[in-house]
């Protein structure tokens, strides 16, 4: 432990999710969330967690409270946000200060006015008063024995209004105790090389411990706050996944990749980034917000390659077309069989789902082909590995999983023209098939079609393979391919499917959504039985 605290007074990594990422649009998390979004954070190896805004709105205070009791943190010391004191009063007798003292924390982030205009015109104050109020709310707090940053909001443009004043507030927080001064891109406008101009300025002319807070509303909030760290700043803040009000804040596992993979500088506990993926996408989950594919490091697309260009180098040399090793954030390189697909795609793939086909030329060649031209017809096998591995179990072995035969299925949709307000259609689906040698005619009941067949399809195969009943469709896509056919366009379907440990996807194409959605929901349940044999 005491190594880890030596690295967090050399470097901080500062963690704002649970307070400024939760400023983003559609993001409500209740205290139990935000308790299990910390425990993910601290098992990242942050130093800081920000826990929010104790005394600013109830559900802050119960965290900080619970906390208390609940949260036992390895790595990360818990910090609480608040404001500095309101004008005219002493910061001992500030009600929101009493609540920042009495929150628990070891560490209290104060935000503060580095801009003029906004001391004048937000606080409607004096520059003078402003300063008392830096002054006497931080040597409070430290006397009262908490360790004190700064967020010196709005401090770019402050500093371009007026250089003199913006270094002044930062001059008084540090001289009244505060141990870093982070500086906040609050409006998200700044470029990198402007960041290390100021911070470069800031470091030389004030001798301050500089942090970063960078938004993303130019796109760069990891590039702007790499620049200051590489001008001398020693604080870095920012959100997993990039969370944050209006573009988000910078993406904290961007940042701490970056430094410790390009720039070389551990700033993370010695192993902990390799948990990087895991972590992001669990707060993702928890937050109910689905991860962003293309996320940079962890995103499933990060490592994904889908030119066969890039399947024939990366089958030499994965290092070929990959900028870094995707184990060391915890990921995994994937190839997407589409019909860009080559030779060598379908060959690696096929390893990858344990088909040696090295050996099978002319099977490599007709699998390629076939693909090919499944998705000329609107297949995708990108995003449906469950379809290409039945594809590619047919053409290796001669016949297509199967442990069901479907005699026939019909599917009818009831609505009463006098029905109630709240009174949903009834949808009936038959299904007839043989299983375990034995014929079922089964009937389902569903709130749609789709569901209904479900119903009925699970209810008849389940019978003989009775541990169907862990199978739940948990995702369900459709998109019109040739929308110009109007009601005649053809129609893809993805179905995603788990059974409690893990899930997978497949694919149907239609003349309609429910043709499509049978081939899907079939195939689905198929894989499935195929996983659970094997296994």
């Amino acid at each position: 432990m005491n190594e880890q605290l030596d690295l967090h007074g050399s470097f901080h990594v500062y963690d704002t999710t649970l307070r400024d990422g939760m400023q983003q649009e559609g993001l409500n998390p209740t205290v139990a969330d935000k308790l299990a979004i910390a425990r993910h954070l601290d098992g990242l190896g942050v130093g800081y967690i920000e826990g929010g805004w104790p005394g600013a709105n109830p559900k802050d205070t119960e965290f900080f409270r619970r906390a208390a009791a609940e949260l036992d943190l390895e790595h990360a010391r818990l910090a609480a946000f608040g404001a500095t004191r309101k004008a005219g009063i002493r910061a001992a007798d500030d009600p929101q200060v009493a609540a920042l003292r009495d929150s628990g924390a070891g560490v209290v982030t104060l935000v503060a006015k580095s801009h003029i205009g906004h001391v004048e015109k937000a606080l409607r104050t004096t520059p003078e008063e402003n300063l008392a109020m830096v002054r006497d709310t931080v040597s409070h707090l430290r006397a009262e024995g908490q360790q004190v940053f700064l967020d010196a909001e709005h401090f770019f443009d402050g500093y371009r209004l007026d250089r003199s004043y913006a270094l002044e507030v930062l001059r008084t927080a540090y001289d009244a105790g505060a141990e870093v001064i982070a500086l906040c891109d609050t409006n998200g406008g700044m470029l990198p090389g402007w960041v290390a101009d100021v911070v470069n300025d800031v470091v030389g002319t004030t001798g301050v411990r500089v942090g970063i807070h960078c938004h993303n509303d130019t796109g760069l909030a990891v590039a702007n706050t790499l620049a200051a760290v590489d001008a001398g700043a020693t604080h870095v803040q920012g959100c997993i996944n990039g969370y944050g009000e209006r573009t988000g804040n910078a993406d904290l596992v961007n940042v701490v990749a970056n430094l410790e993979l390009k720039l070389d500088r551990q700033v993370l506990p010695p192993g902990l980034l390799s948990e990087a993926t895991r972590i992001a996408h669990a707060v993702a989950e928890v937050t109910n917000m689905p991860p962003s594919a293309r996320q940079p490091y962890v995103g499933t697309s990060a490592f994904a390659h889908k030119a066969g260009l890039h399947a024939s180098a990366i089958k030499i040399d994965p290092d070929l077309y990959q900028h870094m090793d995707p184990a060391g954030v915890g990921n995994d390189m994937r190839l997407l069989v589409s019909d860009m697909a080559g030779r060598a795609t379908i060959e690696l793939k096929g390893k990858e789902l344990g088909f040696d086909l090295s050996d099978s030329p002319e099977l490599v060649t007709r699998v390629t082909a076939r693909v090919k031209e499944l998705e000329s017809r609107g297949y995708t096998f990108e995003a449906a590995d469950a379809s290409f591995e039945l594809l590619l179990a047919e053409e290796v072995e001669g016949r297509r999983p199967s442990y069901f035969d479907v005699e026939s299925w019909r599917v009818i949709t009831e609505t009463l023209t006098n029905a109630q307000p709240g009174e949903e259609a009834v949808s009936e689906a038959t299904v007839k098939l043989h299983a375990g040698g034995v014929r079922y005619v089964v009937t389902g009941e569903g709130n749609g079609p789709v569901n209904a067949l479900d119903q009925a399809l699970r209810s008849a195969i389940g019978q003989a393979f009775p541990e169907i009943a862990k199978f739940e469709l948990i995702d369900f896509k459709v998109r019109i391919l040739d929308q110009g056919h109007g009601t005649d366009a053809i129609t893809r379907v993805l179905i995603e499917t788990s059974d409690g440990e893990s899930s997978w996807v497949t694919v149907g194409v239609g003349a309609n959504m429910i043709e499509a959605s049978w081939e899907a929901l079939a195939d689905g349940l198929t894989y499935g039985l195929l996983r659970h044999h094997e296994d």
